[in-house]
């Protein structure tokens, strides 16, 4: 009798952990965070340690779970500027150039701590393995692994607020666990629609120390888009779909 009710004790001591699907939970986060297909406009600010500080715009269309594009609509400089994903492929397009050029997604086509993958976000399930999940008091912490290596980061520490189901931090770690940077999701704002989720992204790096960047979300709403749009030839007619 005793070592059923051991047994029981353990079970319901670690029921609560095995009773979460980490993937649907995953899964469930990037919807919350983002449609499948959308457009938004949004700023990007790079905070230097003098105090300098940088903003561009961007409009910004995604497709499903692998295709992302971004028009810059200020600075001046860089009006017309676009950058397209297309699962792990990334692409610049500078207009007096005419030819989109391939890019990292280690690389920012902003500088700042904010790099290509992270300004071309896709879904999170499809880059990452959940490999554990903990159950903290009002959180969950899921620890991710990537599924190849051609994604930024090895692996993610990501908490989960319980009730919203939407990230509060992120630390982006090396496959020998060394931190990266650590991204901070603030201000859950209803942007209609249905869709409720942070306004405001910081980051920050031990390898940058001193630096900051911010990814401050203006408006985001549902829309559907045409293959086309995701195609290299589109890339200087973004513009057009504003």
């Amino acid at each position: 009798m005793k070592k059923i009710a051991l047994i029981s004790l353990i079970s319901f001591i670690l029921s609560p952990v095995y009773a979460i699907d980490g993937t649907q939970l995953l899964k469930l986060v990037d919807r919350n965070l983002n449609p499948e297909s959308y457009e938004s406009y949004r700023k990007l600010i790079n905070i230097e340690p003098n105090g300098r500080e940088k903003e561009y715009v961007l409009f910004t269309v995604k497709k499903g779970k692998d295709r992302v594009a971004a028009l810059f609509l200020s600075p001046a400089i860089d009006k017309g500027r676009s950058t397209l994903r297309l699962e792990d492929n990334m692409w610049l397009y500078i207009p007096n150039v005419g030819k989109p050029v391939r890019i990292t997604s280690l690389q920012s086509v902003v500088g700042g701590v904010f790099n290509n993958a992270d300004i071309l976000r896709l879904d999170y399930a499809e880059e990452y393995d959940v490999s554990r999940v903990e159950d903290l008091s009002t959180e969950y912490l899921l620890h991710l692994k990537a599924k190849s290596n051609s994604v930024a980061y090895d692996q993610l520490k990501m908490w989960v607020d319980k009730e919203k189901k939407l990230p509060s931090k992120i630390e982006c770690l090396t496959q020998t666990s060394m931190l990266i940077k650590t991204i901070h999701f603030k201000k859950v704002k209803d942007f209609g629609s249905g869709i409720i989720m942070p306004s405001v992204i910081e980051t920050d790096s031990p390898l940058h120390k001193g630096y900051k960047s911010f990814m401050i979300f203006a408006g985001i709403k549902q829309r559907q888009f045409k293959d086309e749009v995701f195609t290299l030839t589109f890339m200087p007619n973004l513009e057009s779909l504003r």
